[in-house]
């Protein structure tokens, strides 16, 4: 289950036709497969071609929709790979495409997030084309890959059913299973978003992991087995985490005491942001 989101309400209308978006036939290979202690910063903001990230970053996570083409020119040109935020679980009303989810896919309201709601992954047979235009829309826009927010929607009904569309982890691995092979087709990379109980069996699949609060609610060692395999991890910590998980907030120098040490001895990166995932980070010495 996603714990942190930020919400932007700027919007960018990209790539509309008169046909349905269809998939590529063909598997592309050239994969972006970001190895271990690569450097990384997460930035959900108005990203645009002159937002500053350190030189030495080599990936940045940026938002999907408000990123324009040639914001992503512009990091390439600045050495940088970019990697796309999208959620793959909720629908949000903020987004220029909201009206194409048909009803039967839109559950109940994500908690905290009045403009978003869950969406029912068992019903792939109208989830697949809006996935497929926003999938195309990121490989027109030129990224390296994407990060499938909500990806563990499904946990929302282990206990309780939160949804009411009865989810299962068997219905999240056929999503994720979908979701990848399309990544690749495109030529696009794609990373495991939280979904600890997959690793090991989808570490042979997915190019990367990323983690929110891993550390605070002491799951980090779920996505090692990435990091045993060369694959990046980038474990994101929150400065403003005791709403959540009812421990004291990091301090920056909290944060490098506490997690910087760990997270090196497991092969991953970690940083600290805000909330909100704008431009603040720490990242360990």
């Amino acid at each position: 289950m996603r714990i942190y989101k930020s919400l932007f309400l700027s919007l960018l209308l990209v790539g509309c036709g008169s046909s349905s978006p269809k998939s590529p036939e063909n598997v592309e290979t050239d994969i972006f497969v970001p190895v271990k202690k690569s450097t990384f910063d997460w930035n959900l903001g108005d990203v645009d071609k002159d937002t500053p990230f350190a030189d030495d970053i080599q990936i940045v996570d940026v938002d999907a929709f408000t990123t324009s083409k040639e914001t992503v020119t512009a990091l390439h040109n600045k050495g940088k790979k970019v990697i796309a935020y999208l959620s793959v679980g909720s629908w949000e009303k903020y987004r220029p495409d909201e009206a194409s989810f048909p009803d039967a896919l839109l559950g109940k309201v994500y908690p905290g997030w009045e403009d978003e709601r869950l969406l029912n992954i068992k019903r792939l047979d109208l989830l697949k084309p809006v996935m497929i235009a926003r999938l195309n829309m990121i490989k027109e826009k030129g990224f390296d890959g994407i990060e499938p927010d909500n990806m563990d929607v499904y946990s929302w009904d282990s206990e309780t059913n939160y949804t009411g569309f009865a989810l299962t982890l068997e219905d999240g691995k056929i999503y994720a299973d979908w979701l990848i092979e399309e990544a690749h087709k495109r030529g696009l990379s794609i990373g495991q978003k939280n979904a600890g109980e997959l690793s090991e069996e989808y570490v042979s699949k997915f190019d990367w992991a990323l983690s929110e609060n891993a550390f605070i609610l002491e799951i980090e060692d779920e996505m090692k087995a990435y990091a045993k395999a060369g694959k990046a991890v980038f474990a994101t910590e929150y400065i403003d985490n005791s709403e959540d998980t009812g421990k004291t907030p990091y301090t920056e120098e909290s944060f490098i005491a506490q997690v910087c040490q760990n997270a090196n001895t497991l092969g991953y990166t970690a940083i600290l942001k805000k909330r909100d995932l704008d431009s603040f980070v720490v990242r360990c010495p």
